[in-house]
């Protein structure tokens, strides 16, 4: 018994971490295969039509929610920014790129995040958090600078970049809201409202669906599935055992993952230079997060 419980604590929630990880990084490989068939929005309507309902069975079965009237205005932010406008940016932005790449851009919202909570949560402006910033803007202008379709590509970096913003943003007024309902639920409103919000593209989602083959609508649904719905559990699972900051650097991950698996599954990788400066902004993000040390008071005469 007590080797059964000391293995539940301890391992499963990093196998939790780890299907995370591997669902979000397939995720862009996915999204960068259905690029040729899907348009942008028809792929975010479907994606986000799947996963509410997959998701509306983990949440329902943990009660209903009850938001007030203020955490409804944060869901409809969240659910437009987040779930509607990061899907469609970060879709159209990944017919330009390849998925490692976009992957990479991605990565640095956790630099954009703590530069909004210096702005709007009151969080105090570091000198780390400016050198984490410059570094990090240096990586994605190596990225832009390294893609050989010129202009077109720069439109792809520029979608990405929007993508990792309305995320960051969308982070920002999360962070209170999951103070007064579950996370599970708040990822399932706020995809249900992405959903809606995405809505006008249900005549291209019927479309594309008919002339789309058997197997990518297959992957429509494993989008919202997989990614989408447990990917979001699994975090949620792995939050409750294991601190914010432990669980934000596993997502270091998700660029290597995803460039392995788009070599694999696509045979496609970034540029060269793309490397050096995925780098340079992944070290960009350490340096954000790094905290000042205390200063020590000197003890005061008794």
């Amino acid at each position: 018994m007590a080797l059964t419980e000391d293995f539940r604590s301890r391992w499963l929630p990093v196998a939790a971490v780890v299907v995370t990880l591997t669902l979000w990084a397939s995720a862009f490989v996915a999204i960068r295969h259905l690029g040729h068939d899907f348009s942008a929005g028809a792929l975010s309507l479907g994606r986000l039509a799947v996963g509410a309902v997959a998701l509306g069975v983990v949440a329902l079965s943990r009660g209903v929610p009850r938001p007030s009237g203020r955490d409804w205005l944060s869901l409809l932010v969240i659910g437009v920014l987040w779930f509607g406008v990061y899907n469609v940016s970060l879709n159209q932005g990944e017919r330009h790129v390849d998925a490692g790449t976009a992957a990479m851009l991605i990565q640095i919202s956790p630099v954009l995040i703590a530069l909004l909570a210096t702005l709007f949560l009151g969080d105090r402006f570091t000198g780390w958090l400016g050198l984490g910033l410059a570094l990090a803007f240096a990586g994605v202008v190596l990225i832009g600078l390294s893609q050989p379709g010129g202009h077109n590509d720069l439109i792809g970096v520029g979608l990405c970049l929007l993508a990792a913003l309305v995320y960051s943003i969308s982070l920002v007024v999360q962070k209170p809201l999951v103070s007064r309902l579950s996370a599970v639920h708040v990822t399932w409103l706020a995809c249900t409202i992405g959903a809606i919000a995405c809505l006008p593209f249900a005549g291209q989602l019927v479309h594309d669906t008919a002339r789309a083959s058997v197997s990518d609508v297959w992957w429509v649904i494993y989008l919202g599935v997989f990614p989408t719905a447990i990917a979001f559990t699994t975090y949620a699972f792995a939050l409750q055992h294991m601190s914010a900051s432990s669980l934000g650097i596993t997502t270091y991950l998700v660029p290597p993952l995803t460039i392995f698996l788009g070599w694999l599954f696509l045979g496609e990788v970034p540029p060269t230079m793309a490397y050096a400066g995925g780098a340079l902004a992944l070290v960009g993000v350490a340096v954000a997060r790094r905290k000042p040390r205390p200063r020590e008071v000197a003890p005061q005469p008794a």
